[in-house]
């Protein structure tokens, strides 16, 4: 059974990682969604998963949490670690998915200084600003209401929902993963 910490209810770090990917993974793909409605004028099914989840967003997120964030009263240091490591990320996701499904979920090719469409200097400068607000901001804002509702919910409830959550993006992952190789 999954140790919780009695006194304050909360998941342990690991069930926290993943309640925060989620939580940041859709965000992620409202902000996607949201960007397409805004400039197609309509609806526009946006990412990898055939959910409301966005991983790249979710990763980009624990990677500032559990990484970043060290850096926080350091905003310099913040700024070029962030924008280092996100177009280091970028590039490695954007290739992987291009090796791996044959497709381009980003493309930066007509961008200033870019780097085979998958990487622009543009973006690596975005990343060092997102990561200012994301640390300074929207972690904390985010992390304020996690802790209030969690501490309303009895911790075998937080864990089944967590696990059940974790199965149901498995399966996502799964599910999407095959309709890209096109296996079946």
């Amino acid at each position: 059974m999954e140790k919780v910490d009695k006194k304050s209810t909360h998941l342990v770090s690991i069930r926290y990682i993943l309640l925060y990917f989620l939580i940041y993974a859709f965000i992620g793909w409202l902000l996607e969604t949201v960007y397409a409605i805004g400039t197609l004028g309509h609806f526009v099914k946006r990412g990898f998963l055939y959910g409301p989840l966005c991983p790249i967003y979710g990763w980009g997120a624990v990677i500032l949490v559990c990484i970043l964030q060290k850096y926080k009263s350091k905003p310099l240091k913040l700024f070029f670690y962030s924008a280092i490591v996100f177009s280091v990320f970028e590039y490695v996701a954007g290739f992987a998915l291009d090796a791996l499904f044959s497709d381009r979920w980003w493309d930066y090719t007509n961008d200033f200084m870019n780097l085979n469409g998958r990487i622009s200097l543009f973006f690596s400068f975005a990343w060092g600003i997102i990561a200012l607000i994301f640390i300074h901001f929207v972690h904390p804002f985010i992390e304020k209401i996690v802790k209030k509702v969690l501490k309303k919910i009895p911790a075998h409830i937080q864990i089944i929902v967590i696990n059940l959550a974790f199965i149901l993006l498995s399966t996502d992952t799964i599910l999407s993963c095959i309709r890209y190789l096109k296996l079946f």
